[in-house]
């Protein structure tokens, strides 16, 4: 036991210490920028600089050939965290400047000249949830940003914002409580005057309103060409499109703009395709203040196709699996050998649905010699029927045993019915032995149908054909007795001696 507990430190120590040898290896190929400090995690610049750009962290050249397979995409990705502060030359904020960090958690830029940030700076950045801008001279900030990310929180303390339009997102943020900005004191400028944001009053300044129309889904058949409509309005003006992204039907789009507050757009799907059943068609409308969406989901009706059906699989019961598309959900219904199949304990359909699929199996349980034969899956909807068959063996028939096929007056392994089976108008139980074969038919008993006996049936039957068989050799050889005994007369008609 202690020699076990050695080996494990002497490995645990070794793995730590080749990590360190790893990580000071890489290390030791970021190039840092000359005011800053960085490790594999986090880039930290606290010293005042006068560089007009963000900081970037370059790869070192040592000499070696073995750096080219070193994924230099993996380093920047593991950089989470980037603090800068003082810097009195960075003004502007580039997307360009951003999207190598795609693993970026934490973004501080505070006490900087930054007065700008582009439309797009976050775009590369989905990890982002913690942004501080705090004690910079920016006059305007827009929610397009921040609308792919998921912020816990945004510190602005100590901005002036320029009181207007442009800021009415941030109020509503306080208002709702949202990334933390309900507990910082914001301000604006209105002229010469610095008032709290959440005191700011701007007329004609909202989040758009939308409407589209039709209600929450819109049902179709396949082939058809359907148009819907989106309005947008508010003020500003907002720019109102339709999402079709994924969408496999031709589509075309027609805009229209009624003044001052309307924005209308129609989408015109033009054969409308099954693989769009379910898709959810949304509408959006966006303006300087926020946005808004709504959506449709088309339901598209078309016939039923069987996409596939398997031969039988021994699983831990005989499965026939199977795929079938349709909508509305086709009902299904199993033939053997042209016969409906009835579910029972013994053969029943297993499935599950997702969106327009049906897929399952058709389960037998211990099948034998007797379920041999074409097995026919029938699919049908209020828009059409279609079928497939399949080919079962599972058994090979003893030799003494008729085909049933070839002898559709036998009957086969099935459980009662009130229904008789086709060609078959009593219970046959066939004894087989080396003598001919005797059959025993009792008229009027319930005929099986085209579900399988089991067999302690057939056991149970074959004893009683045995038995009867038996009881009418006995009682043949007692009277053959008798007659030889009792029967006999001399040629004179006098009886012999007792």
């Amino acid at each position: 036991m202690d020699v076990c507990s050695y080996w494990s430190r002497i490995c645990c120590r070794r793995v730590l210490f080749l990590f360190c040898v790893f990580q000071e290896y890489l290390s030791s190929m970021l190039d840092c920028p000359p005011t800053c400090s960085c490790s594999l995690t986090e880039i930290y610049c606290n010293k005042s600089d006068t560089g007009k750009f963000f900081p970037v962290v370059a790869l070192q050249d040592t000499g070696s050939s073995g750096n080219s397979s070193v994924d230099i995409a993996e380093l920047f990705n593991n950089i989470s965290s980037i603090h800068i502060e003082n810097w009195t030359g960075l003004q502007t904020l580039r997307d360009v400047d951003m999207e190598l960090y795609t693993g970026l958690q934490r973004l501080i830029i505070i006490n900087c000249s930054l007065h700008s940030i582009q439309a797009r700076a976050f775009s590369q950045n989905p990890h982002l949830r913690y942004i501080n801008l705090s004690k910079n001279p920016l006059t305007t900030l827009s929610w397009q940003l921040f609308q792919n990310l998921q912020l816990s929180e945004l510190r602005l303390d100590g901005v002036v914002f320029d009181c207007g339009c442009d800021v009415r997102w941030i109020q509503l943020w306080q208002q709702r409580g949202e990334a933390g900005l309900h507990t910082q004191m914001l301000f604006c400028r209105n002229g010469a005057f610095k008032i709290r944001l959440q005191n700011m009053y701007i007329t004609l300044c909202d989040v758009p309103e939308i409407s589209v129309s039709h209600n929450s889904s819109l049902m179709m058949i396949e082939g058809d060409n359907v148009t819907v409509s989106c309005n947008g309005s508010g003020a500003p003006l907002p720019e109102v499109d339709w999402t079709v992204a994924g969408l496999h039907s031709i589509n075309t789009h027609l805009s229209n703009v009624y003044w001052p507050n309307i924005h209308s757009i129609n989408l015109t799907l033009v054969n409308v395709s099954r693989d769009d059943n379910g898709f959810l068609l949304t509408c959006i409308a966006e303006n300087l203040v926020g946005m808004t969406n709504a959506s449709i989901q088309l339901a598209v009706q078309f016939p039923p196709v069987i996409l596939k059906l398997s031969e039988p699989e021994r699983r831990h019961d005989t499965c026939i699996e199977f795929t079938v598309r349709g909508y509305p959900y086709p009902t299904l219904r199993w033939y053997h050998k042209q016969r409906e199949i009835l579910q029972s304990e013994y053969i029943r359909t297993e499935m599950d649905f997702y969106r327009d699929y049906l897929e399952g199996c058709l389960t037998l349980l211990n099948p034998t010699h007797y379920d041999n034969g074409n097995y026919t899956l029938e699919a049908s909807n209020s828009l059409g029927t279609v079928t497939k068959t399949v080919y079962g063996h599972f058994l090979t028939a003893p030799p003494f045993d008729p085909d049933a096929s070839s002898h559709p007056s036998n009957c086969i392994r099935q459980q009662p019915t009130e229904t008789p089976f086709h060609g078959c108008e009593s219970v046959c139980w066939v004894v087989f032995s080396s003598a001919p074969t005797v059959s025993v038919c009792i008229p009027g008993s319930p005929v099986p149908s085209n579900n399988a006996i089991r067999p302690e049936e057939e056991t149970f039957g074959v004893s009683i054909a045995v038995g009867l068989a038996g009881f009418t050799s006995v009682l043949l050889i007692v009277l053959f007795i008798l007659i030889n005994k009792y029967g006999r007369r001399n040629k004179y008609g006098l009886k012999g001696k007792s």
